[in-house]
Order: C-alpha cells, then sequence, then structure tokens
C-alpha cells in the first residue's frame, strides 16, 4: 500500500519542481536602452561599444539633439557614429555612440 501512496505524491512533487523551472515569460519592448528610451542625453565621452544604430537612425538622433546639417557620418573604430554637424552658426564634430549618447568631439 505504501507504493501506491507514494507514486502520486513523487509524482505532484516531481510536477511542482518542475514548474520553478520553467522559462520566465518574454518581456515586451527592447532591452537595449538607446532604443527604448528615444531621449537624447549627452554625455563628455562616447562609450565603447557595438552600435546598432543605422546611419538615418544616428543622423535623427543627432539632429534631435539640436545639431542642423549633419554629415559625414562614418563608425570609428570604437563603434561610435561620428560626423560633423552645424550648432547655432558654428561646426563641430560630433559623435553618438551605442547607448544613443550624442557628444561633441
Amino acid at each position: 500500500m505504501r507504493i501506491i501512496f507514494l507514486t502520486p505524491a513523487a509524482g505532484i512533487l516531481l510536477a511542482a519542481s518542475s514548474m520553478a523551472f520553467a522559462a520566465p515569460t518574454a518581456a515586451t519592448g527592447s532591452h537595449n536602452p538607446a532604443v527604448k528610451n528615444s531621449a537624447v542625453h549627452s554625455a563628455t565621452m562616447p562609450a565603447h561599444g557595438a552600435n546598432s544604430f543605422t546611419e538615418a537612425q544616428a543622423r535623427g538622433r543627432i539632429a534631435k539633439a539640436g545639431y542642423t546639417q549633419v554629415s559625414k557620418l562614418a563608425k570609428d573604430r570604437h563603434g561610435a557614429w561620428t560626423g560633423s554637424a552645424m550648432k547655432g552658426a558654428k561646426t563641430v564634430n560630433v559623435a553618438l555612440d551605442y547607448k544613443g549618447n550624442v557628444t561633441v568631439r
């Protein structure tokens, strides 16, 4: 009789423990802060890292930060989009890192 009672109990324990290891549900939205957060931030230096922004997205984020005539965009060896732009009447060198930070070089 003990075997009959232990088998269902073992099955319940096994089922309960397998639920604890179930895969978490997928989170909605992006895990990339640069894409998730559309606000433009400034930093003193661009962060190094692989940049997932396209050239058009980089141009748009730099323009959103208040720069005009954004041109000559190219990725540098650290992954930041770099180019030139106008801020007021002055031409400056700008960079956009993978976090979405716009910096002036």
